[in-house]
Protein backbone atom coordinates (compact mmCIF):
# COMPACT_ATOMS: atom_id res chain seq x y z
CA UNK A 1 0.00 0.00 0.00
CA UNK A 2 0.88 3.42 -0.74
CA UNK A 3 2.21 5.44 2.72
CA UNK A 4 0.52 8.99 3.16
CA UNK A 5 4.69 10.03 3.05
CA UNK A 6 4.90 9.03 -0.25
CA UNK A 7 1.42 10.33 -1.45
CA UNK A 8 2.30 13.61 -0.04
CA UNK A 9 5.41 13.67 -1.95
CA UNK A 10 3.82 12.71 -5.33
CA UNK A 11 1.14 15.42 -4.73
CA UNK A 12 3.87 18.07 -3.47
CA UNK A 13 6.37 16.78 -6.20
CA UNK A 14 3.59 17.16 -9.23
CA UNK A 15 2.77 20.88 -7.66
CA UNK A 16 6.24 21.75 -8.09
CA UNK A 17 6.90 20.03 -11.59
CA UNK A 18 3.71 21.98 -12.87
CA UNK A 19 5.30 25.53 -12.02
CA UNK A 20 8.60 24.23 -13.00
CA UNK A 21 10.84 26.91 -13.95
CA UNK A 22 9.17 29.28 -12.23
CA UNK A 23 11.46 29.20 -9.22
CA UNK A 24 11.17 28.66 -5.31
CA UNK A 25 7.68 27.88 -4.09
CA UNK A 26 6.92 28.28 -0.18
CA UNK A 27 6.18 25.87 1.77
CA UNK A 28 3.13 27.30 2.98
CA UNK A 29 1.77 27.44 -0.53
CA UNK A 30 2.18 24.12 -1.60
CA UNK A 31 0.64 22.70 2.24
CA UNK A 32 -2.40 25.36 1.40
CA UNK A 33 -3.03 24.73 -2.13
CA UNK A 34 -2.47 20.33 -1.48
CA UNK A 35 -4.28 20.33 1.42
CA UNK A 36 -1.00 18.33 3.00
CA UNK A 37 0.33 19.23 6.93
CA UNK A 38 3.01 21.74 6.41
CA UNK A 39 4.69 20.28 9.01
CA UNK A 40 4.59 16.78 7.64
CA UNK A 41 5.47 18.88 4.20
CA UNK A 42 8.25 19.71 5.46
CA UNK A 43 10.21 16.95 6.29
CA UNK A 44 9.18 15.02 2.82
CA UNK A 45 10.67 18.02 1.37
CA UNK A 46 13.37 18.09 3.12
CA UNK A 47 14.07 14.57 2.43
CA UNK A 48 13.49 15.25 -1.64
CA UNK A 49 15.98 17.55 -0.96
CA UNK A 50 18.39 15.41 0.54
CA UNK A 51 17.81 12.80 -2.58
CA UNK A 52 18.62 15.52 -5.07
CA UNK A 53 15.15 16.06 -6.80
CA UNK A 54 14.25 19.34 -5.13
CA UNK A 55 16.07 22.30 -3.78
CA UNK A 56 15.57 25.36 -1.72
CA UNK A 57 16.33 28.60 -1.70
CA UNK A 58 15.81 30.71 1.59
CA UNK A 59 15.05 33.73 2.36
CA UNK A 60 11.70 35.98 1.66
CA UNK A 61 11.31 35.12 -2.01
CA UNK A 62 12.21 31.39 -0.92
CA UNK A 63 10.86 27.94 -1.52
CA UNK A 64 11.61 24.31 -2.95
CA UNK A 65 11.96 23.87 -6.71
CA UNK A 66 12.56 21.02 -8.76
CA UNK A 67 16.24 20.13 -9.32
CA UNK A 68 15.40 17.60 -12.16
CA UNK A 69 12.93 17.88 -15.29
CA UNK A 70 9.29 16.60 -14.58
CA UNK A 71 10.11 13.81 -17.18
CA UNK A 72 12.93 12.54 -15.27
CA UNK A 73 11.22 11.81 -11.86
CA UNK A 74 9.79 8.52 -11.76
CA UNK A 75 7.10 7.42 -8.95
CA UNK A 76 9.08 4.43 -8.75
CA UNK A 77 12.12 6.20 -7.46
CA UNK A 78 9.50 8.14 -5.38
CA UNK A 79 8.01 5.14 -3.44
CA UNK A 80 11.49 3.35 -3.21
CA UNK A 81 12.74 6.62 -1.11
CA UNK A 82 9.77 6.89 1.31
CA UNK A 83 8.41 3.02 1.14
CA UNK A 84 11.40 0.78 0.28
CA UNK A 85 10.61 -2.06 -2.09
CA UNK A 86 8.05 -1.95 -4.28
CA UNK A 87 7.48 -6.16 -4.48
CA UNK A 88 5.44 -7.58 -1.88
CA UNK A 89 7.95 -9.97 -0.93
CA UNK A 90 11.58 -9.62 -0.34
CA UNK A 91 12.81 -12.38 -2.54
CA UNK A 92 11.93 -10.32 -5.63
CA UNK A 93 12.99 -7.04 -4.87
CA UNK A 94 15.14 -5.14 -6.72
CA UNK A 95 17.30 -3.43 -4.53
CA UNK A 96 16.24 -4.77 -0.78
CA UNK A 97 16.64 -8.75 -2.02
CA UNK A 98 16.01 -11.07 0.88
CA UNK A 99 15.66 -15.22 0.35
CA UNK A 100 12.92 -16.20 2.14
CA UNK A 101 13.54 -18.45 5.07
CA UNK A 102 10.86 -21.05 4.36
CA UNK A 103 11.63 -21.34 0.50
CA UNK A 104 13.23 -24.43 -0.42
CA UNK A 105 14.05 -23.53 -3.63
CA UNK A 106 13.87 -19.99 -5.20
CA UNK A 107 13.95 -21.33 -8.81
CA UNK A 108 10.82 -23.72 -8.58
CA UNK A 109 8.86 -21.78 -6.12
CA UNK A 110 5.34 -20.52 -7.59
CA UNK A 111 5.28 -18.18 -5.04
CA UNK A 112 8.04 -16.27 -6.13
CA UNK A 113 7.68 -16.42 -9.47
CA UNK A 114 3.73 -15.29 -9.26
CA UNK A 115 4.79 -11.89 -7.27
CA UNK A 116 7.90 -10.98 -9.66
CA UNK A 117 5.55 -10.81 -12.64
CA UNK A 118 3.32 -8.77 -10.27
CA UNK A 119 6.57 -6.87 -9.22
CA UNK A 120 7.85 -6.80 -12.45
CA UNK A 121 4.92 -5.06 -14.04
CA UNK A 122 3.95 -2.67 -11.47
CA UNK A 123 7.63 -1.93 -11.93
CA UNK A 124 7.21 -1.25 -15.53
CA UNK A 125 4.12 1.08 -14.88
CA UNK A 126 5.63 3.17 -12.33
CA UNK A 127 8.67 3.64 -14.30
CA UNK A 128 6.32 5.12 -17.11
CA UNK A 129 5.14 7.34 -14.16
CA UNK A 130 7.15 10.81 -14.50
CA UNK A 131 5.86 13.63 -12.48
CA UNK A 132 5.77 15.08 -17.00
CA UNK A 133 3.42 11.75 -17.42
CA UNK A 134 1.12 12.40 -13.98
CA UNK A 135 0.11 16.16 -15.40
CA UNK A 136 -0.78 15.07 -18.73
CA UNK A 137 -2.96 12.32 -17.63
CA UNK A 138 -4.33 15.23 -15.01
CA UNK A 139 -5.15 17.38 -17.69
CA UNK A 140 -6.56 14.50 -19.89
CA UNK A 141 -9.25 13.47 -17.46
CA UNK A 142 -10.11 17.04 -16.75
CA UNK A 143 -11.06 17.57 -20.86
CA UNK A 144 -12.61 14.39 -20.40
CA UNK A 145 -14.92 16.10 -17.60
Amino acid sequence: MLSKKSKYAIIALIHLAKRYGDGPIMIGRIAEDENIPKKFLEGILYELKNSGIVNSHRGRSGGYYLIKKPQEVYLAQIMRLFDGPIALIPCVTYQYYEPCPECKDEKTCSIRHVFKEVRDATVEILKKATLAEMIRIEEKLIKQL
